[in-house]
């Protein structure tokens, strides 16, 4: 038997705030777990949507960062229930972006 977690088990650990989505990150060095993959560059791009929401509040709107938080913070419940049952990240458009746009964390 391994002792390296599996796939499920790092794509729920990138769910644990942003030092989760680190450790995950190297947890899923050797072997790769596509599964994982997807999960960490999901989580990944709810993080810089929540940093976008955070100076959004403090510097333009706080309206807009208020609505961008609730909406990150929606997401990210959501998509932490969907690595719990083992399916793939499914945030409308937002999960295929995420996909395309952060290739470097394969």
């Amino acid at each position: 038997m391994s002792d390296s977690p599996s796939d499920k088990s790092i794509a729920i650990i990138a769910y644990i705030t942003f030092i989760g989505t680190i450790i995950a990150y190297f947890l899923n060095r050797e072997p790769k777990h596509p599964f994982a993959t997807k999960h960490i560059q999901n989580m990944f791009g709810l993080l810089i949507i929540l940093f976008c929401a955070q100076v959004a509040y403090n510097y333009m709107n706080p309206i807009l960062g208020d609505v961008l938080w609730i909406g990150s913070f929606g997401a990210w419940a959501f998509s932490l229930v969907t690595a719990i049952i083992g399916k793939e990240p499914a945030i409308p458009f937002f999960s295929q972006k995420f996909q395309e746009w952060f290739q470097f964390l394969k």
